[in-house]
């Protein structure tokens, strides 16, 4: 396998570009989401929107693009009064059944503790 990998993919056939892309799936920075989609295991992913997503990994592609189920979207709301001072910061919460997460929208994805 170490001599796919140092190949440029031009010049490799149909099936060895399929085996570099599954070995780079259990071994490269994917093999987070890889074990996560075989174990059925949650993961916590980070968003630009600086939303917090916490649930069960289905599928996802190379671009970091997800289906999540079971998810618990986390995020701060921080309220201004009518003086227009920012008030206490509030911790909300929801529960989404089933989504898809856009690659380009996520920042970091871990497994959760």
């Amino acid at each position: 396998m170490a001599d796919l990998v140092k190949l440029p993919r031009s010049e490799l056939s149909e099936a060895e570009i399929l085996k570099l892309e599954e070995y780079e799936f259990e071994n490269g920075p994917l093999s987070v989401l890889h074990t996560a989609v075989q174990n059925n295991s949650q993961v916590l992913v980070l968003c630009r929107n600086d939303h917090k997503l916490l649930g069960r990994l289905k599928a996802f592609d190379r671009h970091s693009n997800m289906v999540l189920e079971d998810v618990k979207e986390l995020w701060v709301e921080v309220p201004k009064n009518s003086a227009g001072k920012k008030g206490k910061p509030i911790n909300r919460d929801r529960f989404i059944s089933k989504m898809f997460v856009r690659g380009d929208g996520v920042i970091l994805v871990r497994r959760a503790a």
